[in-house]
């Protein structure tokens, strides 16, 4: 049997594991010597079906950012198979959101249509989630931001929900 891969290919092991580095509530980096202000699960200790509940709850609550680590590990966690486009393209949801609030218009356009792109090639309903609806209105919240009517800083009046 082949050794397992080295890098970003291949399936999430110990050695890939992400370091725990202080956080504000935005997910961004902070000294190493700062206070953590984000206390995420630990998603590469978690199973698929936990991950995309976790996701789904964050995203709800608002919490892109965790919400975007735990389908980012779900995605890693279903690599190689038919559902791997969609826990990324929801994974760049709750990314496009984050960047949608740390003030980044690009970042946020871009993902948002990309995480649209990948999640309306699968039926309504996959995994729980309509995927149609999902899809539309992120397609929508992106075009949004690029046109200037939603601002880098904010979310739109009524929030999407997964």
């Amino acid at each position: 049997m082949a050794e397992e891969a080295r890098g970003k290919t291949g399936k999430p092991g110990p050695e890939r594991l992400k370091p725990r580095r202080p956080r504000d509530e935005l997910g961004r980096p902070q000294a190493w010597t700062a206070e953590n202000r984000l206390h995420l699960e630990d998603f590469d200790s978690l199973p698929l079906e936990e991950n995309h509940s976790l996701g789904i709850e964050h995203f709800n609550a608002g919490r892109y950012f965790p919400a975007h680590e735990a389908w980012e590990t779900a995605w890693k966690q279903v690599r190689d198979t038919a559902d791997a486009e969609f826990f990324k393209g929801l994974s760049q949801l709750g990314a496009g959101y984050t960047h949608l609030l740390r003030g980044n218009r690009h970042g946020a356009f871009t993902l948002l249509r990309r995480a649209a792109g990948r999640i309306s090639r699968y039926p309504g309903g996959h995994f729980g989630v309509d995927t149609g609806a999902v899809s539309t209105r992120a397609e929508a919240d992106a075009d949004a931001v690029e046109r200037g009517d939603l601002e880098p800083g904010t979310l739109p009046v009524e929030p999407l929900r997964v």
